[in-house]
């Protein structure tokens, strides 16, 4: 049984919600805080599908950290995200406490700053500049791929730990698209090691926000981890600063990036600000993308094997090209099936400026917002056979129509992912270039368990062995033991 399989219940009978106005929201009632706080650290997923499936799409939860507003029907997360963004900031505890680590860039900052800040940033972003990239990303997997053949990690039978593999290649590739080359081999594992503690206590602190405030173990360990981030980008930023080579990577147009209006540019702290979110969210989000679809293609070899025939056709041995993106559609299909089972941003929260109305019902002044991708994308009245994996619902003939909230990976409305195209071309062009030499088998011993962390990742290890295709194997998947 597959994790999406497991998390399946019957669906109790719910009022229309549509057909009433009142101030008084569904969910259950305030002497259950306690337990409510302590399911949502141990089984978030589960505990907000729980609650859609018990009180409907607009629910109140009572917490030791307040009450949260659960919004899950896309009519109301386009509310939040896009009719009425305005009345919806990032005043609340998850953003508070990601500002410790990424300081006021794109993903924190709110307001007046965060316009000027996303006008600096968005020729970055441009089509044609994510367009030069894809030659980095296709030669950057070749080589990360020749390395582990060398060690004879591919072909031995000696399992991969895949989130770990996936997060080293995709901030390497997220390093050389921002300053231009490999960061030293030291500097790598210094932000890599700094980055994954700062997941883990950023999404403990999230449960239990005084963690952070007092003089605990973990705010050390998060000073520490803030510490080696911030020497190693701001000795990069310096360097740069310091030097008259001119270069082409994204730091450069950074540097040079001047606001329309005020002709101003980014300051040091700010250029750091940004740089330390690119690192974050450029390569954890790619990386648990690539994990969650390996570990699903390895459970549905048909789909594999298909793949391993779109990539025959069109690539025919050579690697793949952006220009050949087009051409490769189950590709895409597969990684947007992969973010609509496993987003790796699973949520999404706000505060509420002055009250509002969704699905019905009031939402209060100050009211703290959760939006849920992980449930919204498994809504039974938007998705046929919500828990299964089927690709082909992203065909054009399939996707016609369907609701624009009903699928948000990249959260929406003028707070829209800005490397969310980045992030699609990276995806596509690192499973072309794996799957077309490559076979991934999941471990039979592996226990996989989806971990809601600041993204959503594999808990500990995904084991998978990977064998060259042209030995003659045939794709048979593999099982292991999911949960």
């Amino acid at each position: 049984m597959t994790i999406a399989e497991s998390s399946a219940r019957p669906t109790e009978q719910r009022p229309n919600h549509s057909e009433q106005r009142t101030s008084r929201l569904p969910g259950p009632p305030w002497h259950t805080a306690v337990g409510n706080t302590l399911r949502f650290l141990r089984h978030a997923l589960d505990f907000s599908q729980e609650m859609r499936d018990r009180y409907g799409d607009v629910v109140s939860v009572p917490t030791l950290m307040g009450r949260l507003t659960l919004v899950f029907h896309p009519d109301g997360v386009r509310r939040v995200l896009q009719e009425n963004h305005l009345n919806y900031n990032k005043d609340i505890p998850d953003y508070r406490i990601l500002s410790l680590v990424l300081g006021k860039g794109l993903l924190t900052n709110d307001g007046e700053s965060w316009l000027q800040q996303r006008r600096l940033m968005q020729p970055a972003f441009h089509r044609d500049r994510i367009a030069a990239l894809g030659t980095l990303i296709t030669d950057a997997t070749a080589i990360w791929l020749d390395q582990l053949e060398a060690t004879q990690a591919i072909g031995s039978g000696r399992p991969l730990d895949i989130p770990r593999e996936m997060s080293r290649l995709t901030l390497s590739i997220v390093c050389k698209a921002l300053f231009g080359a490999d960061l030293p081999a030291e500097a790598l594992e210094r932000v890599s090691r700094a980055l994954s503690t700062a997941n883990h206590l950023l999404a403990e602190a999230f449960y239990l926000p005084g963690i952070l405030s007092l003089p605990t173990p973990q705010r050390r360990r998060l000073r520490e981890a803030r510490r080696e981030l911030h020497a190693v980008v701001d000795t990069i930023i310096q360097q740069r600063r310091e030097s008259s080579e001119e270069r082409g990577d994204l730091l450069a147009m950074l540097l040079e990036a001047r606001d329309a209006e005020t002709g101003a540019g980014m300051s040091d702290q700010q250029l750091r600000d940004e740089i330390l979110t690119l690192l974050l969210a450029g390569h954890e989000t790619t990386a648990n993308t690539l994990s969650w679809t390996l570990y699903l293609l390895a459970q549905h070899p048909d789909t594999a094997a298909n793949l391993q025939a779109e990539y025959r056709h069109t690539l025919r041995g050579r690697l793949p090209k952006m220009d050949d993106l087009p051409q490769l559609p189950l590709t895409r299909m597969v990684i947007e099936e992969s973010m609509r089972l496993y987003p790796p941003a699973w949520a999404v929260g706000r505060h509420a400026l002055a009250e509002d109305e969704i699905g019905g019902y009031i939402i209060p002044k100050r009211a703290y917002v959760l939006v849920f991708q992980y449930v919204t994308h498994r809504h039974p009245d938007f998705w046929e056979r919500p828990d299964d994996f089927d690709p082909e619902r992203f065909a054009a003939e399939r996707a016609t129509g369907r609701h624009r909230f009903a699928y948000f990976p990249f959260g929406g409305g003028p707070r829209l992912c800005i490397g969310n195209q980045f992030a699609m071309s990276e995806a596509q062009l690192i499973l072309a270039t794996v799957l077309s030499r490559y076979q991934l088998f999941l471990s039979p011993t592996a226990r996989v368990i989806p971990e809601p962390l600041v993204t959503l990742r594999p808990r500990g290890s995904l084991l998978m062995t990977a064998h060259c295709t042209t030995d003659g194997a045939v794709y048979s998947g593999g099982k292991g033991d999911a949960q």
